[in-house]
């Protein structure tokens, strides 16, 4: 295992290269081009400047989130042969920088779905949370209009202006695909990528659906165990893997978390691990990693990723805005240090009891 932050860059990110490498036990980034438009092509020269720019400030690429799939690739039309193409070339071009993993997402027009950047908590950090009763309220293309003013100045992934300027047009685009056409698109896309990721040992690691379920009608495909084994049979090569992300999998609380972990044993090539608080099946709030500021047993997750053999990065994923702190919401230093910190302490505890012979505790 390896400890990681993610990192938006230096024109986007509010954490700097220089405070990460102060992380005990941070050792890479989870790095990306921001700036790039799905279906564009990433240039070698670009990747080389990222990669130039991450290793000065003694940190390395662990890797790549996210390559973005464009609406084409994921709608299929015409135009889906051309991003392909780009995205082969992108792939090629990572490999040859010596960079093998790529976190991606396949859902529809929203990268995740929240209802609130800083819902306020008891101790007064405030957290990513999400309500099925304000999403049922609220016009899909005013979600940006009503989120942004909380956004710090930040620029969200998956929330760029320039693409929710268009969301009434992006709903149409995928008014007539459902569930089965959406995976059969995802197929195809990673049936053509999967040469070059072989060539170049490139693992892709498609992040699940978040939240777990339909969000304005719109379908979802990688929400629990039974969907992510069937795009694995779909495509069986190692390199189509899954982002074990705990949050986004943790939405429903129908997952067995640490159980879906053993079942993928082999195909996880990267983790996001964070905590989630519920306040009712459908009312969830972002916690401090803590497993008992949440819900979900942070010891037996790391346990179940430690026993599967699990040796690819982890981040942090999400975390509090502490401190007075104003960051990318989500993304801020302080919280993800103490949730890098506490998870490693995690992980050597495992680890320690394992080598020592002694039994790990259930």
């Amino acid at each position: 295992m390896e400890m990681t932050l993610r990192y938006y860059g230096k024109k986007y990110d509010t954490v700097t290269l220089e405070q990460i490498r102060q992380i005990p036990g941070v050792t890479g980034v989870i790095t990306t081009l921001y700036d790039k438009q799905a279906g564009e092509l990433w240039t070698q020269e670009e990747i080389h400047a990222l990669k130039e720019e991450v290793e000065a400030s003694g940190l390395h690429i662990s890797g790549i989130e996210s390559v973005n799939i464009s609406d084409a690739i994921k709608v299929g039309t015409p135009e889906r042969e051309e991003h392909i193409a780009n995205y082969i070339a992108t792939l090629e071009n990572l490999g040859k920088e010596d960079i093998h993993l790529v976190c991606y997402n396949f859902m529809p027009v929203f990268d995740w779905t929240r209802t609130e950047l800083a819902r306020v908590r008891p101790d007064g950090s405030t957290v990513l949370a999400y309500s099925q009763a304000a999403v049922d309220a609220i016009d899909p293309a005013k979600m940006f209009e009503k989120l942004s003013a909380d956004a710090n100045g930040t620029v969200m992934p998956g929330w760029e202006p320039e693409r929710m300027a268009h969301v009434k047009e992006l709903f149409e685009m995928y008014a007539d695909i459902d569930e089965e056409k959406l995976f059969a698109n995802l197929v195809y896309f990673l049936e053509k990528i999967m040469p070059v990721c072989n060539r170049y040992d490139i693992k892709m690691a498609i992040h699940p659906d978040d939240p777990a379920w339909s969000v304005f009608g719109l379908p979802r495909i990688i929400i629990d165990k039974e969907h992510i084994l069937r795009m694995m049979r779909a495509v069986d090569d190692v390199h189509n893997g899954v982002t074990f992300c705990s949050g986004s999998y943790g939405t429903n609380l129908e997952n067995d978390l640490p159980e879906m972990i053993r079942a993928l044993k082999g195909r996880i090539h990267f983790a996001h691990v964070r905590n989630l608080k519920f306040n009712s099946r459908d009312d969830f709030e972002e916690s401090a990693h803590l497993s008992s500021d949440g819900t979900f047993d942070m010891y037996e997750i790391m346990r179940a990723l430690y026993e599967t053999g699990f040796d690819g990065p982890i981040r942090p994923d999400h975390g509090r805005m502490i401190w007075g702190e104003k960051a990318m919401p989500g993304y801020g230093l302080y919280d993800r240090a103490l949730g890098a910190t506490y998870l490693n302490g995690l992980w050597e505890a495992i680890d320690k009891a394992a080598h020592r012979g002694a039994p790990v505790m259930p």
